[in-house]
């Protein structure tokens, strides 16, 4: 058998092939991604093959046109490959060969790769996140106008008819007219945002209607069909995390632990390479989800944490434990229960 290392580009790619024993077998070769033919005709004598590739925008095409008989797709973690991002000396020929040799030495940490249909799913999720993130920022700016001269209000309401009012009536005696100019752009803005958000939301709906997995998470209360979508879009099949604490680690809720000699364990930060698309939706969702079911085991124990360590401590172990009963529910197919996990089990 034969590893092919593959440093991917937007333009081409370079391909190094090793055998199972160490040797290289073909120095290292660039092809232009528009040459996917001629890709093919080189990787074909070097069958049965595994091609390792890191992660960047270039895999899914690589992915789609490889994988099949005869080639095992592995995709790398490309922040964790610090053989390669640490390097004094960098070029695609070293790092296509040290890929294959990387895999060869069991040295390669792999990434899951998503079939089309979630890759599909992940950019309609991210685009509108990405859209709401935008209309946030341009409410803080104005948050910021009012706090600047003296006025304060309630977060979530300046988006609302309501709130505008109140600024238009309150705050603009106040403000002076390039404070004004200033807001009035902001809305503006948020006014054109609106219904691409909209027009998102229902593609997400209808999206969610075609996942069993989707309607088993929103009976979560604070799980509305968008962060249902991004649940199972990050985590499907959920048979690859073995345990939930596989599920709380990728979701990047798991603090850092380091050890030395006979000192105790010490825990550090939430570490930085995990699914922050993943990890962002669990703890939102522990606010919402407050908000919506007080008097749950989960909003308790949120509370019970808040109360000793702060909300900031709180939100993050509240996630874990959410995260650790959505690892259960798409395991069994069971929907929400309002008792712990450790109970329900």
């Amino acid at each position: 058998m034969f590893v092919a290392g593959i440093d991917a580009h937007a333009t081409y790619s370079v391909i190094a092939i090793v055998s199972n024993t160490g040797e290289l077998v073909h120095k290292p070769v660039r092809i232009k991604n528009s040459e996917a033919d001629r890709l093919d005709e080189f990787l074909e004598p070097f069958r049965p093959l595994e091609v390792v590739v890191e992660t960047s925008p270039a895999w899914p095409w690589l992915f789609d046109r490889l994988e099949g008989p005869g080639v095992h797709f592995v995709l790398a973690h490309a922040k964790r490959l610090r053989v390669i991002a640490e390097s004094n000396y960098k070029s695609d020929d070293i790092d296509a060969e040290l890929l294959a040799r990387m895999r060869l030495a069991g040295l390669i940490p792999e990434v899951h790769t998503k079939s089309v249909e979630q890759r599909e799913q992940a950019v309609l999720l991210r685009s509108r996140g990405r859209l709401v993130r935008q209309r946030t920022q341009m409410a803080n700016r104005i948050h910021s106008q009012l706090h600047n001269v003296g006025l304060h209000l309630e977060r979530g309401r300046l988006l609302t008819q309501d709130g505008r009012e109140w600024v238009r009536t309150e705050a603009w005696p106040r403000l002076g007219d390039e404070r004004r100019l200033f807001i009035t752009m902001q809305w503006a803005l948020v006014d054109q945002l609106e219904p691409m958000i909209k027009t998102l939301d229902r593609r997400v709906e209808r999206m969610g209607r075609d996942n069993p997995a989707v309607a088993l998470l929103e009976s979560i209360p604070g799980i509305g069909a968008y962060r249902a979508l991004v649940i199972a879009t990050e985590t499907l099949p959920i048979t690859r995390f073995r345990t939930p604490g596989h599920l709380v680690s990728y979701a990047g809720l798991a603090p850092r632990s380091s050890q030395s000699g006979l000192r105790p364990i010490r825990h550090g930060s939430i570490p930085a390479g995990a699914n922050r698309w993943l990890r962002g939706t669990f703890v939102r969702a522990v606010v919402s989800h407050v908000a919506n079911a007080p008097d749950s085991w989960l909003s308790d124990s949120y509370e019970l944490i808040k109360q000793r360590l702060g909300w900031q401590v709180a939100r993050i172990a509240t996630a874990r434990r959410l995260a650790r009963a959505v690892h259960a529910m798409l395991r069994t197919g069971e929907v929400w229960r309002d008792q712990p996990v450790s109970l329900q089990n």
